[in-house]
């Protein structure tokens, strides 16, 4: 195995591979209401392509897989793309971010293709709201997808929400109570400024210290601490089931604990979130390079990975890219 360090002596060993931009939700701080120009379908990268850059990237030490979209679950071609990821040697976990409407269709084929576990992103418990948030009315479909990823055991099952000022912050209690009837993980986390979008980061931006005051006056938190090398600080509290965490990137960065890279639909390899800097995996256009070259793309991206992320500096460009593009 080559050296999987990067300059600043982390260890990179995840990878999120965006495998579509396409959503079948339309949010708010994502994107705008008409949607977005498409990439064309000879722009997407392969399913075979994908395999070949996972499996060099196994060589570098690369051990966990999330995949994400868009919206991963409108991608025809997705099961079989997961049970061949699974037969890849030295990978050791393969989950999926989604946001959930498809999930009660696809959570067995999901967990029998070699899922281990699912994030679903959802930011409101509250039809109305859910329905103003994405733009769409299928809170109902999220809910009973929850209920299969539980069910089939693609756990642990972990809920995401992103907490808005003056949209959805009333809720937060509400997103506790889910974790205490079920065995959820709930995590809250900071609104970030990435991308276009039509909620003001100023003004929708709230501190998860805010919002860890406002459980504190209703609930005695137990903290558990942070996981692996995970970013959410987690935390129990008595006749839970499950456990609720902060993942807080603006107010208490984490950026020296980073393990990951992303892998745009389109081919690109970014080193970080919050940065515009990625490196092409195609060798000519319409083809990835061969093996020594995806090699050698990844030395590249490892030594170009910042120290940190820079959300809140002033004169920060904005992302070339919405979070749906990107894979979060």
């Amino acid at each position: 195995m080559l050296n999987s360090r990067d300059t600043w002596d982390r260890k990179i060993d995840y990878l999120r591979i965006s495998i579509t931009d396409r959503c079948n939700l339309r949010c708010q701080y994502c994107m705008p209401p008409e949607g977005i120009i498409q990439k064309s379908h000879d722009d997407i990268l392969r399913y075979e392509d994908i395999l070949q850059i996972v499996a060099v990237g196994t060589e570098l030490g690369i051990k966990k897989i999330r995949i994400t979209g868009g919206e991963p679950l409108v991608r025809l071609g997705v099961i079989e793309f997961v049970e061949k990821l699974n037969q890849i040697p030295g990978l050791v976990e393969i989950s999926m971010t989604t946001n959930g409407i498809l999930l009660a269709e696809y959570a067995q084929s999901l967990k029998k293709a070699g899922l281990s576990r699912v994030n679903i992103s959802l930011d409101s418990l509250q039809k109305n709201r859910f329905e103003e948030i994405t733009r769409r009315d299928n809170l109902d479909q999220v809910m009973v997808g929850i209920q299969a990823a539980l069910k089939f055991g693609l756990s642990p099952v972990k809920v995401n929400m992103v907490v808005i000022g003056g949209i959805n912050d009333d809720e937060i209690m509400d997103f506790v109570d889910l974790s205490r009837r079920y065995p959820i993980h709930v995590r809250f986390i900071e609104f970030m400024p990435l991308g276009r979008s039509n909620i003001s980061h100023s003004e929708g931006f709230v501190s998860l210290n805010q919002v860890k005051e406002i459980i504190c006056d209703n609930l005695h938190l137990i903290p558990i601490g942070v996981k692996g090398s995970g970013p959410a600080e987690s935390y129990t509290f008595e006749g839970t089931k499950g456990t609720i965490g902060f993942i807080a990137p603006l107010s208490h960065n984490f950026c020296s604990k980073c393990n990951r890279l992303r892998l745009t639909a389109d081919g690109r390899l970014r080193p970080c979130l919050d940065n515009n800097l990625e490196i092409d995996l195609h060798e000519q256009p319409g083809r990835i390079g061969d093996n020594d070259f995806i090699r050698n793309r990844f030395i590249d991206v490892l030594r170009l990975k910042p120290n940190h992320h820079s959300f809140l500096e002033e004169g920060n460009d904005i992302s070339n890219r919405n979070m749906f593009q990107i894979g979060g």
